[in-house]
């Protein structure tokens, strides 16, 4: 699964003391109040700094195709693999030590940093209607775009095809086979159930009336009861998963080929294949007669709104976002009838399953909502009704939210 960077908001806290007192100097409020730098308007070459969270492969291919870009266009560019945590940027973004800009962020990061002031608008020739709008949705705040997609990644259904002839499409279907056949994935993590929360109505956030999310609206509590007691009944009911189950156990025994259906991302791709099970991938069943959305993941690329080289940072990205989706789904709607994702019945799968997907919400709330992944278990292990554990997650994630917003 992506990744996901935690959030220290005493760090927040820092960076946003410390841009309180930085000097006017060159700086000039955006149209969008962010605090940036005059956009350059530079004769001659340029060198910019481009940080990467991209694997350490990406980050190669990145390279290659920044010199091609600079070899083209006489500037320069230096590709950095940052494999430091989230709140190294935070810090070098507020300094002179900071990116022009990042390439291959996790989106549901972007919301600190723009409540910090740190992300220049996208300017308009960048985003086009070419982009799915699932894509977009993960780079938006107030209806307007702080990055740029470059790729994307979701869970699906892996199924042993050794083990079974036909991929189930209703979630009654995937139960009565899964009790056959086997099905298991980590119940307890939230970046894997959402698709069974989701499909029967539950939510994180909602939106309001401007279409942003809010975090006075969490749909984790009551309305997520019905998908709350199809976990619950995987396990005491179904009995298809121990009440421990977790990523470690249901990979394990998907490699083994004890179980049929497994549901997890591409990065375990090549283990299977390593491991020589014979495996598909297709979307998760439907709940109810409707699609199961699965979390999506978005990278994205982005320019510093503290860089003086803006201009030229953009039109780096423009030429990235237009030449390659590297090793993820794509984020262009043309990239899909690229070869490579046509002719891998693995990537399409997952492809499928990701037009059904929801961006991660990307407000610095969300943080809030990943520190309850430890509650599951007491679902799952049947301490607590699924209508008690609702009213016990809103809570918790209420009065974690109060805490963060504090510091």
């Amino acid at each position: 699964m992506n990744k996901h960077f935690k959030v220290f908001m005493s760090i927040l806290t820092v960076v946003a003391l410390s841009l309180a007192f930085v000097g006017c100097g060159n700086k000039a409020n955006n149209k969008n109040g962010n605090n940036e730098q005059s956009k350059s308007d530079t004769k001659g070459p340029v060198e910019l700094t481009i940080w990467s969270h991209f694997t350490e492969e990406e980050v190669a291919d990145l390279d290659k195709m920044a010199q091609v870009w600079a070899e083209e266009t006489g500037n320069k560019v230096k590709v950095i693999y940052d494999k430091g945590e989230f709140q190294n940027y935070l810090q070098a973004a507020n300094s002179a030590k900071g990116p022009d800009a990042y390439i291959g962020f996790p989106h549901d990061n972007l919301g600190t940093l723009n409540q910090a002031k740190l992300l220049a608008e996208v300017p308009e020739g960048i985003i086009t209607d070419d982009f799915q709008q699932s894509a977009l949705d993960a780079v938006m705040f107030d209806n307007k775009e702080y990055a740029v997609p470059m790729g994307m990644e979701s869970i699906a259904l892996y199924y042993n095809k050794d083990l079974v002839e036909k991929v189930p499409e209703t979630m009654e279907e995937l139960i009565k086979l899964g009790q056959e056949k086997g099905f298991m994935f980590d119940a307890n993590n939230l970046y894997f159930n959402f698709p069974i929360i989701a499909g029967n109505g539950g939510y994180v956030f909602g939106k309001d009336d401007n279409g942003n999310l809010t975090a006075n609206d969490i749909g984790l509590g009551e309305k997520a009861i019905p998908g709350y007691q199809m976990l619950h009944d995987f396990v005491h009911k179904y009995e298809l998963m121990p009440k421990d189950i977790s990523a470690d156990i249901a990979k394990g025994k998907f490699t083994n080929g004890e179980i049929a259906f497994y549901v997890s991302g591409a990065w375990d791709r090549a283990g299977f294949e390593e491991a020589g099970v014979n495996f598909g991938v297709a979307p998760m069943p439907k709940i109810n007669g409707k699609v199961a959305p699965t979390f999506l993941g978005v990278q994205v690329a982005f320019v510093n709104s503290k860089s003086d080289k803006q201009d030229v940072a953009w039109e780096f990205t423009k030429y990235l976002s237009e030449k390659s989706h590297f090793t993820r789904l794509p984020v262009r709607k043309s990239h899909l009838d690229n070869d490579d994702i046509k002719n891998d019945e693995i990537m399409a799968g997952f492809a499928k399953q990701a037009t059904y997907g929801i961006p991660m919400p990307n407000i610095p709330e969300m943080q809030s909502v990943w520190g309850q992944n430890e509650s599951f278990k007491m679902l799952t292990s049947g301490e607590i009704s699924p209508e008690d554990f609702a009213k016990q997650v809103e809570s918790d994630i209420k009065e974690a939210i109060e805490i963060q917003n504090a510091e």
